[in-house]
């Protein structure tokens, strides 16, 4: 597979997906592109791994994977982070990247 946009790229059947998460958001959405990533608002507080553990579920949902279909694999303690959505369509993203307009 082809890379699938400047804020993804495909391991195998997975995808990582680097995000620049904004926790404490009055909302969870997709908010734009920011360089090569991808920016994230979420409503969970960045302690003891809330904002990752939300921010995972939240992008498996939007792609339509389980909850346990997605990890923060790079970056816990950070805003930069990559995340891996196991089993990831690219159909799905395709779809996903038109609702968020980017």
């Amino acid at each position: 597979m082809t890379d699938a946009a400047p804020f993804a790229r495909w391991d195998g059947d997975d995808l990582l997906v680097a995000v620049r998460v904004q926790p404490k958001a009055a909302q969870d959405a997709v908010a734009e592109l920011n360089g090569n990533a991808l920016k994230v608002r979420i409503t969970a507080p960045p302690t003891d791994g809330k904002a990752n553990k939300h921010l995972a579920q939240f992008l498996a949902r939007e792609l339509g994977l389980p909850k346990s279909g997605a990890r923060v694999e790079k970056g816990e303690k950070a805003k930069d982070k990559t995340v891996r959505l196991v089993g990831a369509d690219p159909e799905a993203l395709a779809s996903a990247r038109q609702r968020w307009g980017i």
